[in-house]
C-alpha cells in the first residue's frame, strides 16, 4: 500500500483525533454545568469544587501518593543494588527481570494475590506496594542498566586505588552518575502506580482504596461529572510527571 506524502499528514491526523478525541469531551464535560452525559448547559467549576470538598477522594489520593511514592522509591533502590551488584555475574540474568514489563498486569495482579493467600499475608496498604514495587521494578531496571553501562570502570578503580572504601565509593561515584537515569525511573513508577488500576484491584482488599479504584467505584454506581474532573486532573498531573521526566531525559542523554 503506497500513501503519499500529501496523504500521510492527513491519515495522521485522523489517527491522533481517534486517539485524543475520547480524551477532550472528557475534559470538556468536566466543566459542564450539567451532568453527564446531558448536554452542554454552560461553563462551570461546579464539579471541581465538589471533588476538592469530598473526603473520601482525598483519602484516596492521599493512599495513592504513598504507594506510589514508597513502591518507585523500592522500585529504584532495588534496580540500583541488583545493578551494581550484578557486576560479579552473569550479565544476560539481567534481562530476567525485564520479563515483568512484558507479562499482562491481569497475570501478575492474580500472581501476586495468590502469593499473598499462600503465604497468609492480609491484603492492604503493605502487599500494595509490594505489587507496585515489582511493577515499577521491570520498568525502572533498563533505564538503570542502560546507564550503569555507561559508567567508565576505570573510575571506581581509581576510587579504590586512592584509598575509598567500597561504601564511599557507591555514593560519592556511582550514584551521582546514575543520579539522572534514578530521578527518571523514579518518575516513571510513579506514573504507573498513579495508572494501575489491575495490580490495586487485585492486592489492595478492602481496608485501602486508590484513585483508580475510587473511580472504578464511582462509575459502578453511576457516571457523575466528578469522575471527569477527577480524571482531568490526573491526566494533567500524569502529564506533568512524563513532562518532568522527559526532561531529565534529555539530559541524561546529552550527558
Amino acid at each position: 500500500m503506497n500513501i503519499s506524502k500529501s496523504t500521510l499528514p492527513i491519515f495522521a491526523g485522523f489517527v491522533y483525533l481517534f486517539l485524543y478525541t475520547p480524551i477532550i469531551v472528557l475534559v470538556i464535560y468536566s466543566f459542564n454545568q450539567g451532568g453527564f452525559p446531558d448536554a452542554w448547559k454552560g461553563f462551570s467549576f461546579h464539579w471541581y469544587f465538589d471533588l476538592f470538598h469530598s473526603e473520601d477522594i482525598w483519602r484516596a489520593f492521599y493512599n495513592s501518593v504513598i504507594v506510589a511514592t514508597v513502591s518507585s522509591f523500592f522500585s529504584v533502590t532495588m534496580s540500583v543494588i541488583f545493578v551494581h551488584g550484578m557486576r560479579y555475574f552473569n550479565k544476560n540474568l539481567v534481562a530476567l527481570f525485564y520479563s515483568n514489563a512484558l507479562i499482562p498486569d491481569i497475570v501478575l495482579a492474580v500472581g501476586m494475590m495468590s502469593l499473598f493467600s499462600y503465604l497468609i499475608i492480609p491484603l492492604g496498604l503493605t502487599t500494595l506496594i509490594a505489587g507496585h514495587t515489582l511493577l515499577g521494578f521491570g520498568f525502572a531496571m533498563p533505564i538503570i542498566k542502560n546507564r550503569y553501562d555507561e559508567l567508565d570502570k576505570s573510575l571506581i578503580e581509581a576510587s579504590y586505588d586512592l584509598g575509598a572504601s567500597m561504601r564511599y565509593t557507591f555514593f560519592h561515584v556511582i550514584v551521582p552518575f546514575l543520579y539522572p537515569s534514578l530521578l527518571v525511573a523514579f518518575l516513571l513508577s510513579m506514573i504507573i502506580s498513579f495508572d494501575d488500576f489491575l495490580i490495586s484491584f487485585f492486592c489492595s482488599g478492602s481496608s485501602v482504596q486508590t484513585l483508580s479504584l475510587y473511580i472504578f467505584s464511582m462509575i459502578r454506581s453511576g457516571i457523575s461529572p466528578v469522575v471527569n474532573a477527577l480524571s482531568t486532573i490526573m491526566l494533567v498531573g500524569s502529564c506533568t510527571l512524563l513532562l518532568v521526566m522527559m526532561v531529565f531525559q534529555k539530559n541524561l542523554f546529552k550527558d
